[in-house]
């Protein structure tokens, strides 16, 4: 199986082709330039692996929570790709993602949402996947709710954003851990050998937050 990953929903812009079993990848800080690199970036990858998108058997994408642009990037990419060939498309949380990058068993995935709030789960590798403990949500870090139990790794740019509320809640952070390209290829590969993929036009992000921007009222009450 052949297939390509994209992840977008952080200042990272990152892509991945997993080519039987095997997983390259590459990334970069992109600002606001993910819908000019992601691309780019792909053809560089397919050239150095010696396939065209043409072999390609799926698509796979980091669907979310994250940046609203960049979740729509990945999503839009992996839908035009696919939808051409007819292509099976499969969207992997970004905050498993995360959780699959830090290499950790027990993870509290925490990603800065602006506007004063956080996106956050607690979830456990439960064989090849990950298991909810904490279902994904959008809160103040000040609410963000403490999983039971010990052995907690926090990741993600929540805690460095706030560091001084959560460092008093977990021993072990990893604020420089972001979602990859890689470790959405690793965690769609299993499903899509289960035939999980689905029809590209049904590919959506997942936002958990539908409020883009505070109102003039909440910025001047914060």
């Amino acid at each position: 199986m052949k297939f390509a990953a994209f992840e977008t929903s952080t200042e990272w812009c990152s892509v991945a082709v997993w080519i039987d079993g095997e997983t390259v990848g590459v990334e970069e800080r992109a600002g606001n330039r993910h819908g000019e690199l992601v691309l780019p970036m792909l053809e560089r990858l397919l050239a150095s692996a010696g396939i065209s998108i043409a072999q390609l058997d799926a698509v796979a994408f980091g669907a979310g929570p994250g940046s609203f642009t960049g979740l729509r990037i990945a999503c839009g990419v992996a839908q035009g790709l696919a939808f051409a060939r007819g292509l099976p498309v499969i969207g992997i949380s970004t905050l498993e993602a995360m959780a699959e990058e830090s290499g950790a068993t027990r993870v509290v995935a925490c990603l800065d949402a602006r506007m004063h709030e956080v996106y956050y789960s607690a979830i456990e590798k439960d064989g090849l996947r990950w298991r909810e403990i904490i279902p994904a949500q959008c809160i103040a870090p000040a609410s963000a709710p403490i999983p039971e139990g010990g052995g907690w790794t926090g990741c993600g740019s929540g805690f460095s954003v706030y560091g001084d509320i959560f460092r008093k809640r977990f021993a072990l952070l990893m604020p420089e851990i972001h979602p990859s390209a890689v470790a959405v290829a690793r965690l769609a590969a299993s499903r899509l050998a289960a035939g999980e993929g689905g029809d590209a036009a049904l590919a959506a992000p997942v936002y958990v937050r539908d409020k883009v921007a505070l109102t003039i009222e909440e910025r001047s009450c914060r």
